[in-house]
């Protein structure tokens, strides 16, 4: 067993992680990725039906073997600055206040134990992945998610450092001076992420790290453009402009916006150029609007109410432009979104955009599965179409009588009347090439083609070990992992 800290959120545990599954899975070994707490509204349904985060389930592909709740025992899915719902070994808990929750901390180390016994006994080799980072004094107290559960199952600590930052240095004296001395002991090396420059010229500066701390770096990782993997949480950073692109998409970023990978398909492909669009900023003129998913819906409706955007999606609807929701995204273009138990957030309703004769009210079952079926059923663009729904929500109205999908052979979703509308609980309708082109030529891209997300995702994560491989002391840390000798 090996624990990935790092200086900061944002360091690149998830990335280290998913880079050493692989390479350690190319040298014969059963490897499974564990993150004990995770906080993320970027989610997907495991092997065995439960919710885990993105970042577990695509560790777990990089490590070649199916997601299972254990990988990510707790889940904290925000639904407000200090609010967020509880996800145990896959399920929903609660709703807890972020004190209460360090309250619950010491009976759920139990949950944590357990899942992380039942891996590391199945399994050659299990990578641990911490949260944030292991500086953060105020959360130490029954911290479960870094040095907390290291010292509970004395398992080596690797700690990553992003130099693109700056004063990595800094980053790594600072963390171990916020340690006590069992917690540092713990410590077995470092790793420097995200390097740029010639290697020759960061080397003194290594060297009196090593001679400061009496630890060893074990590797500096070069700076990887273009990596397609899968964001734990933060959204992908602005790219460029697309010169040659036929097709403009506008997805709106409401505060509590969830799978928003759902969108990645569109960003990797040649002819789409994908804009999210913060608060403060308008609507830019597009050929699609994507409302995503969200884990607080009335909220993010009053958000979307307070930028102007809903008055920009009724223009776009006007000038002929085409609209998807996406789960809570589906649920915004009904008449009424009703919220009785108060599950995100005080209990009432709110009016929806009105843009579907439908209406949606909040439950406490939530749906977790991974689904099959096709996009535009029964039509001419009927296409395969594979992908998750996770949500607390069930949606009635004549608007489904015309359903946008058919799963396991039963309808599903919305499809208006004039077809510009396009309403889904589906979580990855952009995944499979077929269901993807069939979505881009309805949104008038015509002769579309699709990027094949696996395959993208897969040759991403090779190139990912490659550079671990070629760039980080494997044979110590398969020692540390317990597969060398």
């Amino acid at each position: 067993m090996l624990m990935i800290q790092g200086t900061s959120s944002g360091a690149g545990k998830s990335t280290l992680v998913a880079g050493l599954c692989r390479a350690l899975v190319r040298r014969g070994m059963r490897v499974a990725p564990f993150k004990p707490q995770n906080m993320s509204l970027n989610s997907a349904v495991s092997a065995d039906g439960g919710e885990i985060a993105r970042a577990q389930a695509l560790q777990a592909q990089a490590a070649r073997v199916a997601p299972l709740i254990d990988m990510n025992p707790l889940l904290l899915k925000p639904t407000s600055d200090e609010r967020a719902q509880l996800v145990v070994r896959g399920a929903p808990q609660s709703d807890v206040e972020a004190t209460e929750f360090q309250r619950l901390k010491p009976e759920l180390l139990g949950v944590v134990l357990e899942s992380f016994g039942r891996l590391r006994r199945s399994h050659d080799a299990v990578l641990v992945e911490g949260a944030g980072s292991p500086a953060e004094i105020n959360l130490r107290e029954g911290d479960l998610a870094n040095m907390g559960f290291a010292l509970s199952v004395a398992c080596p600590v690797v700690l990553v450092a992003d130099i693109d930052r700056g004063g990595v240095f800094a980053q790594i004296l600072g963390t171990l001076e916020c340690l006590a001395a069992p917690e540092r002991d713990l410590i077995v090396g470092f790793v420097i992420n995200r390097f740029r420059g010639a290697r020759a010229l960061l080397e003194p500066g290594l060297r009196w790290l090593e001679s400061r701390t009496g630890k060893p770096v074990l590797g500096v990782l070069p700076y990887l453009h273009g990596l397609a993997l899968d964001a734990e949480d933060a959204l992908p950073e602005p790219a460029a402009p697309k010169s040659g692109a036929k097709l403009r998409v506008a997805v709106p970023v409401y505060p509590r916006i969830s799978n928003h990978t759902d969108l990645d398909p569109l960003r990797l492909h040649p002819d789409v150029e994908v804009k999210f669009v913060g608060p403060g900023r308008p609507l830019p003129d597009a050929d699609l609007i994507v409302l995503a998913g969200s884990k607080n819906v009335r909220a993010d409706l009053e958000h979307l109410a307070s930028q102007g955007w809903r008055e920009s999606i009724f223009r776009h609807l006007r000038y002929g432009g085409k609209l998807i929701g996406l789960c809570g995204g589906m649920q915004m273009l009904g008449r009424v979104v009703r919220d009785p138990a108060g599950l995100e957030g005080p209990p009432g309703e709110c009016p929806g955009l009105g843009l579907l004769d439908m209406e949606s009210e909040l439950t406490p079952e939530k749906l977790r599965r991974n689904v099959v079926g096709e996009v535009f059923p029964g039509s001419a663009r009927a296409a395969p179409l594979s992908g998750y729904e996770i949500h607390m929500g069930v949606t009635r109205g004549p608007a489904l009588d015309a359903p946008a999908t058919r799963l396991e052979g039963l309808p599903e979703g919305a499809l208006s009347p004039d077809g510009q509308i396009f309403a889904t609980y589906v979580h990855g309708v952009f995944d499979h090439p077929q269901s993807c082109a069939a979505l881009l030529e309805w949104a008038r891209l015509p002769g579309a083609s699709a990027v094949d997300l696996n395959a993208v995702r897969e040759a991403s994560l090779e190139r990912l070990a490659d550079c671990v491989e070629a760039n980080l002391q494997l044979a110590t840390i398969l020692r540390l992992c317990g597969g060398g000798k």
